[in-house]
């Protein structure tokens, strides 16, 4: 599970106002105590789960380490590396509009900027099989204190990665990689002449209805509207990390979003609302991802097996302060839970991420 955690690790406009009330008495009081129950390996918990047409948000814990202050339901979150299906969105709609081919190598629309870019194709971008090395391996994210405040440049991240050797030939294996959508994002500029914070607003967030999900502008280190603390252990000790510099993830993991705006968007992807059915289908060809048993990945998307039978789709994100996780099934069940810190901040970090796995696993399965 340490590898998990490890490998998800990235960072994961429009204006609007996530509700700043309390939730209200659960309908599921099974799952408001596995909620309760993540309180103490993370300082806060929210949750938005829709079956049956229902949607209820769930909190618990606090919003400031600390203190007593109630979590905003549905407040909003840092969502690190969903970002990425978000971006993988947005290429697969230029795939459709016959301004990208899937199969054709990066080096076709970015030329000289990756070293054998000839030989890595779109999809391998998208599907973590590049074999390019991930840059946030060697920024120094251990230590978020000294980096909380720097602003990088993605061409800047991109040097970084480039400066290693390839992990393995393009195709023959599957290692994810924070690099490969910082490419996808520079492909979705080269093409459409625009910031690729700009496309995804106006092809996904505004597409779906999501009024409380937002790519940070440069420079913009806050998080707007009612949210809770996010916190991180930095050199030894447990740090407030809610203000931060997010564009070391930047198309890999900038957003902003709220558990439900999350959910939403799952269900919009594979309700057919975002993409044509061949770009769906294609965004859902998977590999064999080795994270733990089932798990396979697609094209910015993972597959994830139930405990109930079926599987869901989704993808979730860690950036410091936050964790995400969830995603939608084909029969209509949609789940996303943020936690405020990431596992092993306050405990033991294969303990806490399998009890936020099995959160979303019972949050579908009950």
């Amino acid at each position: 599970m340490r590898k998990v955690v490890a490998i998800l690790t990235v960072a994961g406009l429009l204006g609007g106002t996530a509700t700043a009330a309390e939730a209200k008495p659960p309908r599921n009081p099974v799952l408001q105590e596995q909620l309760d129950a993540l309180v103490g390996q993370f300082p806060a918990a929210l949750a938005s789960v829709t079956r049956g047409g229902r949607t209820e948000s769930l909190v618990a814990g606090s919003a400031r380490l600390g203190s007593r202050v109630p979590v905003p339901a549905d407040g909003r979150v840092r969502a690190g590396s969903n970002t990425k299906t978000f971006t993988a969105v947005v290429v697969l709609q230029l795939v459709a509009e016959g301004k990208v081919a899937l199969d054709a190598p990066i080096e076709r629309y970015l030329p000289g900027l990756v070293p054998g870019g000839s030989a890595i194709t779109v999809r391998q971008l998208l599907q973590h099989t590049s074999g390019l090395p991930n840059y946030t391996e060697y920024l120094g994210l251990e230590d978020i204190a000294k980096l909380r405040h720097r602003y990088f440049e993605p061409h800047e991240l991109l040097a970084v990665a480039l400066a290693h050797p390839p992990k393995f030939a393009p195709g023959t294996k599957w290692e994810y990689s924070n690099t490969n959508y910082v490419l996808a994002g520079l492909l979705i500029e080269r093409v459409t002449g625009r910031p690729v914070a700009e496309q995804v607003t106006a092809r996904v967030i505004r597409k779906a209805g999501l009024r409380n999900t937002y790519w940070p502008q440069v420079g913009d280190e806050g998080i707007r509207g009612p949210h809770p603390q996010g916190y991180a252990r930095s050199g030894g000790e447990v740090i407030d990390v809610t203000e931060l510099d997010p564009s070391w993830g930047w198309a890999a993991g900038q957003l902003i979003s709220t558990p439900g705006d999350l959910a939403r968007f799952s269900r919009a992807l594979l309700d057919g609302t975002l993409l044509p059915a061949p770009q769906l289908a294609e965004m859902r060809k998977t590999v064999e991802a080795p994270l733990l048993p089932g798990w396979r990945y697609g094209l910015g998307l993972f597959r994830v097996p139930l405990s109930c039978g079926g599987e869901y789709w989704g993808h979730g994100g860690d950036i410091h302060g936050f964790e995400t996780r969830g995603g939608a099934t084909e029969d209509g069940r949609s789940v996303a839970l943020a936690v405020t810190a990431l596992p092993g901040t306050f405990g033991d970090s294969d303990r806490a991420a399998q009890a936020v796995l099995s959160t979303v696993d019972a949050a579908f399965c009950r």
